[in-house]
This record gives C-alpha cells, structure tokens and sequence, in this order.
C-alpha cells in the first residue's frame, strides 16, 4: 500500500464503483437536475454526503452552479466532519493524491503545511481513511473541473470562530472554491424532519448560526465557520434544494434531511 495515496473507502456502496458507471451517473444526476444556475460563481457551498442514491441529485443543484466557471476553479477546500473517529481540532492529512475510481486527485501540500501551524490543525491520516464526507464529493468534482487540487480537512471539536478563520483567507483567491459537506436532521420521520430542516435552511439565509444545533447538521461546526466568515465578507447566500431521504430513496418513517446552499459576492 502506497502511504502517500488515501485509497477510497466507499466506491461500491456509496457511490459505483466502475469508472465509466460512475462518470455517467454523475453527469445523470447533473443533466437531471432542474435548478437553474445563477450566472455568477459561488465562492463557497453547502452539499451533502450520503449514498448516491440518497442525496447526489441534491448535491447536484449545487455542484451544477460551477459548471460555467470550471476553469476558474483550481483548487477545493473540502471540510466534513469526522463520522468514525472521535478527533479535537482539525484534521488535516499528509497524503499527496486522493484517489478514486475517476483517477487521482492532488492535495496541496504548501496550503496544507501553512495551516497545520494552526494549533487546533493536525496531521491525522487514520480520520481520513475511512470517512466519506469529503470522497464523495471527488466524483462530482472530478467531472466538473479541469485541472484542481484539494485541502481535504475533516473537523472535530472546534469552534465556530476557529473554523472562520481558518477559511477567511481562501475568499480573496478567485481560483479557490469552500466546499462544507454536511447532512442534516437523522432518522426524524418526515414531517419532523422538514421541520427540523426548514428552520436549519432559514438559519443558514439568514446567517444565523447559534440558531443551528448538532442535531440539525452533522457538519454544523463548519457550516457555522462558515456563515461567520461568509457574513463578515458580506456575501449573499441562495438555498438550491432541500429534501430528504423520504424524497428520494427511502422510507419516510425515519429519513436523513439533505441540503444544498451556495454562497456568491
């Protein structure tokens, strides 16, 4: 096993796991999806993580904004949260390719390197090596850009202000683009969860981030980071889609909320 490479940890089961499957599955999901783009790049989204399945035509509302600008964009700022290991701080990583089944994808070392001087920013490989949030993000992204790298940071007890300015600087590169990777209410039945979810959408409008709780998002903490600094740079946000579980590939006794948001000057 090559150290320097992060293998995929769900092709097969969140995402297919055959190359030209999984490159016409994604662009299904961008041709399929109805919201239209708002002629103007977005400097930072909100998409979520699920299967396919579940929440990629959700995701796509968001990713299907960039299509115009790919190739403006040159690099990525993903930040998810840690599903499988307990971590403090940031988690940042040492390998220099993330690899999926579309071919690799490089991760910027220099930026990486500057933010581990960051005290709550720390190498940790093994958060990485199974988590989802940020790989099946690649997919989309790997279809949709030109050439791009990535700083894939994982977030685990850390504040908002933290996570703020942590992401502040990358507003003012016009070739960068903040990707926060979030789900939101679990295992509500559906009419709960809409509600749930609905006052997490009209938190995020109306940049109200004490107003979203662990319950709500699973990626909160970044979402929060994110609207702090997004406020301060007094960008405007625009919800593309909101639906569940219930919506798309499940049952609607207990269903995962998913949302898609994209913030623009």
């Amino acid at each position: 096993m090559n150290s320097s490479i992060r293998e995929p940890a769900v092709a097969g089961s969140f995402y297919p796991q055959n190359t030209e499957a999984l490159e016409q599955t994604v662009r299904d999901y961008l041709h399929q999806c109805p919201c239209a783009t708002t002629g103007q790049r977005p400097l930072a989204m909100i998409v979520p993580h699920a299967g396919y399945i579940y929440s990629a035509a959700i995701a796509a509302s968001a990713y299907k904004q960039i299509i115009p600008y790919a190739e403006q964009i040159s690099r990525v700022v993903l930040l998810g949260p840690s599903h499988r290991m307990p971590i403090t701080g940031i988690a940042s990583c040492s390998q220099s390719i993330f690899h999926t089944p579309l071919g690799d994808v490089p991760v910027d070392l220099d930026i990486i390197g500057q933010l581990n001087q960051l005290d709550y920013v720390h190498i940790n490989d093994e958060a990485h090596r199974h988590e989802h949030s940020l790989e099946v993000q690649l997919p989309f992204l790997q279809v949709i850009l030109k050439q791009f790298s990535i700083i894939p940071l994982l977030t685990g007890q850390v504040n908002d202000e933290q996570i703020s300015a942590l992401i502040a600087p990358f507003f003012q590169d016009e070739q960068t683009l903040i990707l926060i990777s979030s789900d939101l209410s679990h295992y509500l039945d559906y009419e709960r969860a809409q509600q749930c979810d609905q006052a997490t959408q009209q938190a995020i409008e109306n940049y109200a981030a004490q107003n979203i709780h662990y319950e709500q998002a699973c990626g909160r903490s970044a979402i929060a980071g994110l609207l702090l600094s997004a406020q301060q740079q007094h960008l405007y946000v625009k919800s593309l889609d909101l639906r569940n579980s219930g919506d798309t590939a499940g049952s609607k006794d207990r269903v995962v909320g998913y949302g898609a948001w994209a913030f623009f000057k």
